[in-house]
């Protein structure tokens, strides 16, 4: 086995400019999303915020030690606003030392315990498909990273072969699931080819792009619908074809999440599905791009790779490839009785989340409901809170804000999907309202009361629409909207 596992698939090739150059993209990802989480902290979960770290934490200390185990976080030294943001800063640090190539292996480590600190007392606002893909990814990037302090491009040795593979099992689950759970949801849109006539409207944060993709024919949205799936339910099996195969597989990953990028803000999450399908490129297609790197470059393509399988690298495969196909299988809904001990190693590994399922759009929403939130100083006269990056104001256009996420923005839209309370923590947000809590108030667009908070708050559900091209050339407008019902009777402080 460990011989079979020392060559690479697709006739010997090395993929040693593949992995620098993810290694690389994986620290400016990195980057992004604690710089992001940085400037976003106290509103969300710091001491005044939305749902503090502090409280998370205390209702868990009952556990004892265990508390240790069951929910690994640095913030267990302390759940203060300062602790908090340094950590994401001491993140975005480390990961701008990746992306220079300074101490690889050591910098993924401490990112991944960073990463893994803030996710754990985050709650929902953590609770995100791409914060646990950067968990699991940035987990097999420690066994892929060379351990040289200075930079080092490209590296002098080939990546583990069958760390290799992980990541390009990694790549599979994360396409292949979000087509099996969009036919398996049995959600009507996907199976009729309409689903995108709804999405580019009714996602949660579209780009300018999106109202004019909203404005194609039908029957163009119905081929792309299509081209969706079948990207999706197709190409991840040519990723263990021959090179050539492969090569078209990571094209046709790419363009897909292009596309996703242009049309809608997913916070870092396309930039890492690209990241990971360059992984599918070895270094005879990457030489061209690196000429500029002779004669370094030149020493990365030998006629035949020479990296060997570490023990390490084993151990991980063997737990993170066997509890992954126990989640492929569970996604399959295929009926297995599991032997106790893998179901055992599963719970055992959920709090650090090595391993994990996707799959994005089930079910696609046909309406786009947004809660807009009103305060008064009388009961009568009200005044809405602007945000800053969700739709409001008709006449504002959508924004490009990708890769940073403004996770409140994001976490209203799903909100507006349920009934109130739907989650505590849209509770939380009015009464930080109420209080005119400067951290919360940082994370919104306009503070209608920046003198005196609020007597009275409430919530209305509106439904958008995109305009028309006729309706937005007359008004200007790139919305229109009419109110459904009240989200949130008036409440008081």
């Amino acid at each position: 086995m460990r011989d079979w596992l020392s060559n690479h698939a697709g006739g010997g090739g090395t993929y040693v400019l593949a992995a620098g150059l993810f290694v690389r993209l994986l620290g400016l990802i990195y980057l992004v999303a604690f710089a992001s989480l940085a400037v976003q902290a106290r509103g969300l979960m710091g001491r005044q915020g939305i749902l503090p770290a502090d409280e998370f934490l205390q209702r868990r200390r009952r556990w004892g030690v265990r508390r240790l185990y069951l929910w690994p976080t640095l913030c267990w030294i302390s759940g203060s606003d300062v602790f908090l943001v340094s950590l994401a800063w001491s993140g975005a640090g480390l990961g701008a030392l990746l992306a220079a190539g300074i101490a690889p292996r050591a910098s993924l480590i401490l990112l991944w315990v960073f990463y893994l600190s803030l996710y754990t007392v985050g709650e929902v606002f953590l609770g995100y498909q791409w914060d646990v893909l950067l968990l699991e990814a940035g987990f097999l990037a420690i066994f892929l990273a060379p351990g040289n302090l200075a930079p080092e491009f490209p590296p002098s040795s080939p990546p583990s072969p069958i760390i290799l593979r992980l990541f390009w099992w990694l790549l599979f689950r994360l396409i292949f699931s979000s087509g099996v759970v969009k036919l398996r949801s049995g959600d009507l849109t996907w199976r009729k080819f309409t689903a995108l006539s709804y999405h580019f409207e009714t996602q949660p944060l579209p780009t300018p792009l999106a109202w004019h993709a909203h404005q194609l024919p039908r029957r163009w949205l119905r081929v792309a619908t299509a081209g969706v799936l079948a990207v999706e339910l197709l190409v991840p099996f040519l990723i263990f074809g021959p090179a050539r195969v492969r090569h078209w597989a990571a094209g046709l990953i790419v363009g897909l999440m292009a596309l996703i990028e242009l049309t809608g803000n997913y916070g870092f999450f396309n930039w890492l599905a690209i990241a990971l399908s360059v992984m599918l490129l070895d270094d005879q297609f990457l030489w061209p791009f690196f000429q500029w790197l002779r004669p370094a470059a030149e020493q990365v393509v030998p006629a035949t790779p020479s990296a060997t399988v570490s023990w390490p690298a084993m151990a991980v495969a063997l737990v993170v490839a066997g509890l992954s196909v126990v989640v492929v299988v569970r996604l399959l809904r295929l009926e297995i009785n599991w032997p106790r001990p893998i179901v055992r190693a599963i719970d055992l590994l959920e709090p650090f989340r090595l391993v994990n399922s996707y799959g994005l759009f089930a079910v696609m929403t046909t309406t786009r409901a947004e809660i807009i939130i009103e305060g008064s100083e009388d009961g009568l006269n009200w005044q809405a809170y602007d945000f800053k990056w969700k739709s409001g104001d008709l006449t504002r256009a959508p924004r490009f804000v990708a890769p940073h996420q403004p996770r409140l923005d994001w976490q209203m839209w799903f909100e507006a999907l349920g009934d109130y309370p739907h989650h505590f923590w849209f509770g939380r947000l009015l009464q930080r309202l109420l209080e005119g809590s400067p951290t919360v108030l940082s994370l919104l667009r306009r503070n209608p009361f920046s003198l005196t908070p609020p007597r009275f708050v409430r919530a209305l559900i509106f439904d958008y629409h995109f305009t028309g091209g006729a309706e937005r050339r007359l008004t200007g407008a790139w919305w229109r909207r009419q109110e459904r019902r009240f989200f949130c009777p008036a409440i008081g402080r």
